[in-house]
């Protein structure tokens, strides 16, 4: 099984005409602007065609330096290149969200996005600061918005053509359930946290019935205790097929119909990471039925505030 194959070239189509989505991506959360740079330099170099970022990552021009830099070195062309961001907790009024918008564009260098996300489903205090918190430290909260409201806001954009699709993200299966319902325009990607330790069944499905790409984050499992990528079942399957315990991983979660992105600063595991080849079947069934630690990295579901970010970032 260490032969390549075209699992990682593999697209999941949107549910809005606007094409499809790759299925593996690379995920720009990386503090360091240098380090960003040179990681998504590196990842487009390696073979990847979708990129993650967001407003709050801070790092939306680094991203945007990076891409400029490849496209106008001529081998890659912007049109290849499935490119996401996301509209932060800050900006969730509706008349804040194209403002919002037009300065993640002109960070990236670019004229549109393939897909704008709403980051969380949680409102804070309109204004400059991305992390409003009170005297007591507490996050201050915006009660006169809805997820609905954001919703349409992100709608009218689309209806502009500037983000050639829309989708939510952090949020649970009852929150999807309203805004698909309520939708004018369908989400056509739902973003959460999802790998072995916490599988999603019950939202990857509903995902697929609606015509949802389902896209994980931390597929890898951020680093984090327990180590997904130590787990028994991952490691034997990884040495049973000759790929890393990473490319297993992976390869599971493309396998299983969904979309994932994956994070380096290093080079040389970011073109480790895009080496992906499928699974047996009894290998992907192996990981989906015989790990049983469940396990959530990010609380951001629940609060809004981000797990993965540092507040002084």
């Amino acid at each position: 099984m260490a032969e390549p194959d075209d699992l990682r070239y593999a697209k999941l189509t949107l549910n809005n005409g606007s094409g499809a989505i790759p299925a593996l991506g690379f995920g720009t959360l990386i503090p360091d602007p240098v380090a960003t740079r040179t990681a998504t330099k590196a990842a487009l170099e390696a073979g990847f065609r979708q990129l993650d970022a967001s407003e709050r990552y801070r790092n939306e021009k680094e991203v945007g330096e990076a891409m400029r830099e490849v496209f106008q070195a001529g081998k890659i062309k912007r049109e290849d290149v499935f490119v996401a961001t996301k509209l932060w907790n800050n900006n969730h009024r509706p008349e804040r969200v194209k403002p919002a918008f037009e300065a993640s564009l002109k960070k990236l260098q670019l004229s549109y996005v393939d897909l704008y996300l709403i980051h969380t489903p949680f409102a804070f205090q309109p204004g400059d600061e991305q992390d409003p918190r009170d005297a007591n430290g507490n996050v201050i909260y915006d009660k006169g918005v809805t997820l609905l409201d954001t919703w349409r806001a992100l709608e009218s954009l689309a209806d502009e053509g500037r983000c050639r699709a829309i989708g939510i993200s952090d949020v649970n299966m009852d929150q999807v359930k309203v805004i698909f319902e309520a939708a004018r325009i369908k989400p056509a990607v739902v973003h959460v946290e999802s790998h072995p330790y916490l599988p999603e069944w019950e939202l990857v499905d509903y995902c697929k019935k609606n015509g949802i790409v389902f896209q994980a984050f931390a597929a890898l499992g951020h680093s984090s205790n327990p180590n997904l990528l130590e787990d028994p079942v991952v490691v034997s399957i990884a040495k049973r097929v000759g790929k890393t315990p990473a490319q297993v991983l992976l390869a599971w979660a493309i396998q299983r119909g969904t979309a994932l992105l994956t994070t380096s600063k290093t080079p040389g595991r970011i073109k480790e990471n895009f080496e992906v080849s499928a699974l047996p079947e009894d290998a992907v069934r192996e990981i989906s039925e015989g790990v049983k630690t469940r396990v959530r990295f990010n609380g951001v579901v629940k609060t809004g505030i981000p797990g993965f970010i540092p507040r002084d970032e």
